[in-house]
């Protein structure tokens, strides 16, 4: 008999944001493969789970995915949970649901905090249709190209970015459409969470005094 993947999500800074159907699957599986293990491991010793863990992350999901499937296959349940949020958004995990799919693995997800639904919510932009297209290129021309087609969407944008590419996604903004407002989420559910708003020009100005800190949501 086939086992279950459980795509579970967790939280995205404050460990309070955790179902308690997530708790009982985490708790529940034979084996939880998380994409770092330190980090899950806080969420485990503060809600006393103690499931055996693997890591599975873009490095060697093409070596993992092989094993997580040969245990689904064995019975075994899996859990996979991200570093934060929920698994398979701009992350690994997508490799081996896709891959249980193909299999005709059972594939449950457990909802929960989402740093893009979050972000979006709290900008005051239109939520009725949006794009959401994860982290864009780190290759300037391309990237230039690519914000250039959201642009003209005329749709909500939803994007993730590092900290040390912030400033280099704000100038690219200035020279593309230096009116547009941005929506600027900074560590979202975590003790420093920020929003803020304003054209490129002005979030430059803010960010050449105060260095971009934590991982941020951008809503166009």
């Amino acid at each position: 008999m086939l086992g279950t993947l459980y795509v579970v999500s967790t939280p995205i800074g404050n460990l309070e944001d955790i179902t308690l159907r997530a708790i009982r699957v985490l708790k529940e599986a034979n084996l939880v493969a998380a994409e770092d293990t330190r980090r899950t491991k806080v969420l485990f010793t503060r809600y006393d789970i103690s499931t055996p863990l693997t890591s599975y992350f873009s490095y060697n999901k093409l070596q993992k995915t092989g094993y997580l499937i040969e245990r689904l296959k064995s019975g075994d349940k899996v859990a996979l949970v991200s570093d934060s949020g929920t698994p398979g958004l701009s992350d690994p995990g997508e490799a081996v649901v896709r891959e249980c799919v193909r299999e005709g693995i059972p594939v449950v997800p457990i909802p929960g905090p989402s740093a893009c639904l979050a972000a979006l919510v709290a900008s005051g932009k239109p939520t009725g249709s949006f794009i959401f297209d994860g982290f864009l290129s780190n290759k300037g021309a391309k990237r230039k190209k690519r914000l250039e087609q959201l642009l003209g969407a005329d749709k909500t944008v939803v994007l993730y970015e590092a900290p040390h590419r912030v400033i280099k996604f704000l100038e690219d903004m200035n020279s593309l459409a230096p009116e547009k407002e941005i929506v600027l989420a900074r560590e979202m559910t975590k003790v420093y969470e920020e929003i803020r708003r304003g054209r490129a020009a002005t979030l430059l100005e803010w960010f050449m005094v105060n260095k971009p800190r934590g991982e941020f949501t951008i809503i166009l």
